[in-house]
C-alpha cells in the first residue's frame, strides 16, 4: 500500500509544492492544476501518492487513515480536535488569522470589550464558542461552509468569524475585523497509529522538517 499526503486545494497548494520539492516529493504535473478534476496523483518517489481534497477533509482522510500524512492550517487541527492527529511541523505557510468581524457602520459603534452575548456565522463553531467562553462570552453560532460576508448583509448574524489574509474580501462586502482569536499556520498531520506501524513515516516526517528548516 502507498503512503498518501493529503494537500487542500486552494492558495495552500501553491505554497506547498516547493516545500514538497524540498522534502523530496514532486508530484506529476497535473497536481498543480487546478482545473484538474483529478484527485489521486502519483509522484517521483515510489510508493508515495498525493491526494487533493477539501482543506477540512484533510484532517478527516488523516485521522482516520485513509491518508498517513497531511497538510491543514491549524484552524482545522483545532476545530476538529481529533485525537487521531499528531502535528509534529509547523511548515510555516498559509500564514492567516481567525477573526471576527462585523459591518463597519456597526464596528463604528461597538466594543468588543462589552459583549455578553453574540451570534455570528461561521464554519469554525466550535473554536469560536471556545474563545468566547473563556472570554465569558456566550456565543450563538451558525454554520455556515462559505459565503460568509453574505450573513450580516441579509440578516443571518450581525457577526462572522473567519480566516483573513490581505483583507479584501472583508473590506469589499462593507466589513472590518474587531478581534483576532488566532493566527493561523499550516502544519503537517500524522495519523498517529500509521506513525508507529509504517516504517517510512517517521523519515518522511523528518524530511517535511528538514524542509522547513532549511538543513
Amino acid at each position: 500500500m502507498p503512503i498518501v499526503i493529503a494537500v487542500p486545494k486552494g492558495r495552500i497548494l501553491a505554497e506547498a509544492l516547493p516545500l514538497l520539492a524540498r522534502a523530496g516529493v514532486r508530484p506529476e504535473a497535473a497536481f498543480a492544476d487546478e482545473n484538474s478534476r483529478a484527485l489521486r496523483f502519483g509522484t517521483d518517489v515510489p510508493g508515495i501518492e498525493l491526494i487533493r481534497v477539501r482543506a477540512f477533509d484533510v484532517a478527516t482522510f488523516v485521522a482516520h487513515g485513509a491518508a498517513q500524512l497531511g497538510i491543514v492550517g491549524s484552524d482545522v487541527i483545532g476545530e476538529f480536535g481529533f485525537s487521531e492527529l499528531y502535528a509534529p511541523v509547523d511548515l510555516g505557510i498559509g500564514h492567516c488569522r481567525l477573526s471576527v468581524a462585523e459591518p463597519a457602520d456597526l464596528a463604528a459603534r461597538d466594543d468588543p470589550r462589552g459583549w455578553s452575548h453574540v451570534r455570528v456565522a461561521t464554519k469554525y463553531p466550535r473554536t469560536t464558542a471556545a474563545h468566547f467562553a473563556r472570554r465569558g462570552v456566550q456565543a450563538e453560532c451558525v454554520k455556515l461552509n462559505g459565503a460568509m460576508e453574505l450573513a450580516p448583509t441579509l440578516g443571518l448574524a450581525p457577526r462572522i468569524v473567519d480566516l483573513v489574509s490581505s483583507g479584501r474580501t472583508l473590506k469589499e462586502n462593507g466589513l472590518v475585523e474587531v478581534e483576532v482569536i488566532a493566527e493561523v499556520t499550516s502544519r503537517l498531520v500524522v495519523n498517529r497509529a500509521a506513525m508507529k506501524t509504517i516504517p517510512e513515516v517517521v523519515p518522511l516526517v523528518d524530511a517535511f522538517r528538514r524542509a522547513v528548516e532549511g538543513v
